[in-house]
């Protein structure tokens, strides 16, 4: 069970958060035009996530005008700041968004709606998305470490990899470079990277992105990954259903990419479907569950934003940080 927190409705003022229904929340939208088209949804939605025009209209477009208000007040502070310091000069900096949530939620539907939305902004900000699997260590590594199956808990990742990147983006680097992951062969392509050239809006998803770090023995104080954040998204459900969009989403890629001949999952394409469906729940269980419960659904009251699904995968209530 993870049921949301009482976080209060609009008006307990002694809750950190502004907690809102579906319709509330739609209506919202006001004036932010709809420029995405059925085709573009189609294109930018993953493999088992029935994600509808009606979803973006009162979900993701309320939230497309609240990030354009948050973006535009702080690009009005950085150019106060360049007056203060007489230094008008100094490169603007990217909003960086990050969006965190557990296996089979949605994420990378959302991450790429949310991108495809804010580039459409009238004034067509640069928008970039990284996901944080490139910064998964090689299978190699993993093997040698033991780690194969903790892929996807923190010390899966090359977390100081990810927190050099963040550091050069939010400093200004005309372009910055990340590992590239494939989830075909479910490991980093090695020689391939991702580049990032000076983004106005930059979308950072993943497992990991809103995990505190952990403190070194010699003390040495290291920064979160969400240190670089300016806004961040925790993309909610319940566990049950989670597991249930897991299993759903295996047997589907079992009749896709899984017969791709270059899948590391290939062998999962060939055996009977009750063996299949079992294997769907041991690593449901014995990996994305353990992961859920100790590293990922922990961070969710750090989320500037919580989106909580329902069990048709439908957003049913948003709940936004008070500033």
């Amino acid at each position: 069970m993870n049921p949301l927190p009482n976080l209060g409705a609009g008006g307990d003022s002694l809750s950190p958060y502004r907690q809102f229904s579906r319709d509330e929340w739609a209506q919202l939208r006001a004036d932010a035009p709809l420029t995405l088209k059925a085709e573009d949804l189609e294109r930018l939605k993953s493999l088992n996530d029935p994600i509808s025009i009606e979803e973006v209209v009162e979900i993701y477009l309320p939230l497309s005008r609240l990030l354009s208000f948050y973006v535009a007040a702080t690009q009005g502070l950085f150019k106060a700041t360049q007056r203060f310091l007489m230094a008008e000069r100094e490169t603007k900096l990217p909003y960086i968004i990050g969006l965190a949530g557990s296996v089979a939620v949605g994420k990378s539907t959302t991450g790429r709606i949310l991108a495809a939305l804010l580039a459409r902004w009238p004034n067509t900000p640069k928008v970039d998305l990284v996901t944080t699997d490139g910064f998964l260590l090689p299978n190699a590594e993993l093997a040698a470490g033991g780690l194969m199956e903790r892929k996807g808990f923190p010390e899966s990742y090359d977390t100081a990899a990810l927190l050099r990147f963040l550091h050069d983006v939010k400093s200004g680097q005309k372009s910055v470079s990340a590992p590239l992951y494939s989830h075909l062969v479910y490991d980093r392509v090695p020689g391939e990277e991702r580049v990032v050239e000076s983004p106005d809006i930059l979308i950072v998803e993943g497992l990991n992105v809103l995990q505190p770090a952990r403190l070194p023995k010699d003390g040495t104080a290291i920064p979160f990954v969400s240190d670089f954040f300016d806004f961040s998204i925790y993309l909610d459900g319940h566990e049950d259903d989670l597991h249930r969009w897991y299993v759903t989403r295996f047997m589907r890629l079992r009749q896709t990419a899984f017969r791709d001949p270059r899948s590391y999952f290939r062998k999962y394409a060939e055996i009977p479907e009750a063996e299949a469906l079992a294997v769907a729940d041991r690593l449901w269980t014995t990996i994305n569950l353990p992961n859920l419960r100790e590293n990922i659904l922990p961070t969710r009251q750090r989320a500037s934003l919580i989106l909580t699904k329902g069990a048709s995968h439908r957003i049913e209530s948003v709940a936004l940080r008070r500033l």
